[in-house]
Formats: C-alpha cells, sequence, structure tokens
C-alpha cells in the first residue's frame, strides 16, 4: 500500500472525526501537531464524497475553541506559578500587544504558526476577561476551520482524479496565505517602527 492510499484511508474512515478533534485542540499547546494538514487532507477527500465537510469543519472548530481554553488555563496556571521558560518570555512580548489589540490578534495569531499558542497563553496569563476571549476564539476556531477545509475541498475538487496533486495543492495555499500573512505583518511591524521618534 502506497502512502496516498493510507493517507486515504486514514482521512475516510469515520476514526478521522474524533482524531481530528483531538488534533485541533492539542496544538494550541503543541504547536508541532499537524492540525491544519489534517483538516486540509479530509477536505480534499471529501470533494470526492470519501468524508463529509461540514463535519469536518465543525469538528475542527470545536476542537479549535477547546483548544484555545486549554492554552487560557495554561496562561492562568503560568501566572501563578510566575514560570520563566520560553513560553512565559513569548506571553511577555505578546501581553502588550493584546491589551491594545485583544480581538483582532485573538483572531489572527489562530493563522500564525506558532502564534496562537502564545495568543492564548497571554490571555488566560494576563488576566484578559474570559467571556471576550471564549467570543474571539470561537470566531478564530470557526474562520480557521471554515478556510481549512474550503483549501482542501478546492483542492480536490481541482484534481478529483489526482488526490496527490490535490493535497499539494491544498497544502500549497495554505502555506501561500500564512506566508502571505506573515508578510503583511512584517511590513507593518516596520511601517511602525520606522514612524516612531528616535529616542535620543
Amino acid at each position: 500500500m502506497d502512502l496516498m492510499h493510507l493517507i486515504e484511508a486514514a482521512v475516510t474512515s469515520p476514526v478521522i472525526y474524533p482524531v481530528l478533534l483531538l488534533l485541533a485542540m492539542l496544538d494550541a499547546v503543541l504547536p508541532v501537531l499537524p492540525s491544519e494538514s489534517v483538516v486540509i487532507a479530509a477536505a480534499v477527500y471529501a470533494a470526492s464524497g470519501g468524508s463529509n465537510l461540514p463535519l469536518i469543519m465543525l469538528v475542527a472548530a470545536v476542537g479549535a475553541f477547546a483548544g484555545d481554553h486549554l492554552g487560557y488555563a495554561l496562561g492562568r496556571l503560568l501566572r501563578r506559578r510566575r514560570s520563566t521558560g520560553r513560553l512565559a518570555r513569548a506571553v511577555d512580548r505578546v501581553a502588550p500587544h493584546l491589551h491594545r489589540r485583544g480581538g483582532s490578534l485573538i483572531v489572527a495569531a489562530r493563522f500564525v504558526p506558532g502564534g496562537r499558542t502564545a495568543v492564548v497563553a497571554a490571555s488566560g496569563a494576563t488576566g484578559y476577561p474570559l467571556a471576550r476571549f471564549s467570543l474571539f476564539a470561537g470566531v478564530a476556531a470557526v474562520l480557521w476551520a471554515t478556510c481549512s477545509g474550503l483549501i482542501g475541498f478546492v483542492g480536490g475538487a481541482a484534481f478529483e482524479a489526482n488526490p496527490a496533486l490535490g493535497l499539494a495543492l491544498g497544502l500549497g495555499l495554505a502555506v501561500s496565505i500564512t506566508a502571505l500573512g506573515e508578510l503583511v505583518r512584517f511590513v507593518r511591524s516596520g511601517r511602525r517602527a520606522a514612524a516612531r521618534p528616535a529616542v535620543a
């Protein structure tokens, strides 16, 4: 059995839904987990009827929302324990931005590799109101799951006869969108830095 047959067997099996829920939840605290890639892969096969696209997006959104709250709780724990590790340093860097741009930062961080982990932990560590956090985390989860699902579905529909190409297109689109977002963020932060008056 080749790799594509293994991927197809995995993402078209009913077990993909609980696995996807778990991956989307845990990648809030373990960003190395490939939740977006799994959503895209499952959605590629949804184009040919191998899996259920609305269910994929629903499960991914619920997992992401639950994971954000797991990260929020981790941030509260960091604050209580006065942690000084790498995550605590990332939280310290994010905290000032969180209180200026709270909701938009929570939503945008969902699409930045590793950004979600720091922002949701910073939200908990700084005491960002849970009700507001939940609102923006919900928006972010739905947007992320919908975008990832549609990207995979477009790839699968474009290359229904060749799922490997559909998967490559879907993953390529996801990487391109992330890279474009990072480029925009980099350019905007450079402009803000240039606009600040020099301190004598």
